[in-house]
């Protein structure tokens, strides 16, 4: 397994909680790296998430912190947890994808400006995305991506992994006709079949709001829940992406993303309008 394997965020909590008990037992970095036989840059790197964690490493730190009854089977599972390939690789993405981190996520706070959110996209709408996208795919590539997307979305409709969404749509985009016609008939009506789904709160965005908090680009706000990871934002933009984990960069994010949702329609007169678009 190479260094870049596993589940991000699991190894993030896993550091964490690493560092969390060295802490606890009085050792500083430089006294615990030895003890360790660990150069200090090694176990600076294993408490920041840079490396996945062998198990055999978390058996050691334990006993040099002390650390036993619950809390070393609850942790060495999570060791083996953070090795675990991620069901993405099956469709050759990789590890440090924006996926990576939405497969770990209970709530998922998504604005978009020029496209429907991709947990609510048709097949055909994302395959009309991607093929739009000056990017270089075989067409295994593009049939990986768009599996992996609709895979997804199962979530969605989970009741042992659910996933609850709030998605904010500019209402442009209940217009712009990816796919043709009748591509966007099809995701307008998928839009409203999945927004009355109990995990699902969708609103739109009115054209005629005219400026407002996001005008400048989409984004996305991660939530972990159980896992206690802080939350994430996401910003996707032409020619790549970012992953922000600054406290003062999420705070930014969720507070432009309350201002769009304070602007937005709600959830009925939003369904109201997307039936009407399909209708239209």
């Amino acid at each position: 397994m190479t260094r870049h394997e596993g589940s991000m965020i699991r190894r993030r909590v896993l550091a964490r909680q690493l560092k969390l008990l060295r802490e606890q037992s009085g050792l500083t970095l430089e006294q615990a790296a030895p003890k360790l036989d660990f150069s200090v840059s090694k176990l600076s790197r294993i408490e920041n998430a840079q490396v996945v964690i062998d198990v055999h490493w978390v058996k050691s730190m334990l006993d040099v912190y002390d650390a036993g009854g619950a809390r070393w089977n609850e942790l060495l599972d999570l060791a083996r947890e953070a090795q675990q390939p991620g069901w993405w690789r099956a469709y050759g993405l990789g590890n440090n994808s924006y996926i990576a981190f939405e497969t770990e996520a209970s709530r998922v706070q998504v604005f978009t400006l020029g496209y429907v959110p991709g947990l609510l996209q048709t097949a055909g709408y994302a395959r009309a995305l991607m093929r739009a996208v000056p990017v270089r795919r075989t067409d295994e590539q593009l049939d990986n991506e768009v599996a992996a997307r609709m895979y997804r979305q199962q979530r969605l409709s989970s009741a042992e992994n659910p996933l609850e969404l709030v998605a904010v749509v500019d209402e442009p985009v209940l217009h712009r006709p990816v796919g043709g016609p009748d591509g966007l008939r099809e995701q307008l009506d998928h839009l409203a079949m999945l927004a009355e789904l109990d995990s699902v709160t969708l609103h739109v965005l009115p054209a005629a709001v005219g400026a407002h908090a996001a005008l400048a680009s989409g984004f996305s706000i991660l939530s972990f829940g159980e896992l206690e990871e802080p939350d994430m934002a996401y910003i996707e933009h032409t020619v790549g992406a970012l992953m922000l984990d600054k406290a003062e960069e999420v705070v930014r994010a969720k507070l432009a993303f309350e201002h769009v949702l304070s602007d937005s329609l709600d959830p009925a007169e939003s369904l109201a309008l997307i039936r009407r678009s399909a209708g239209g």
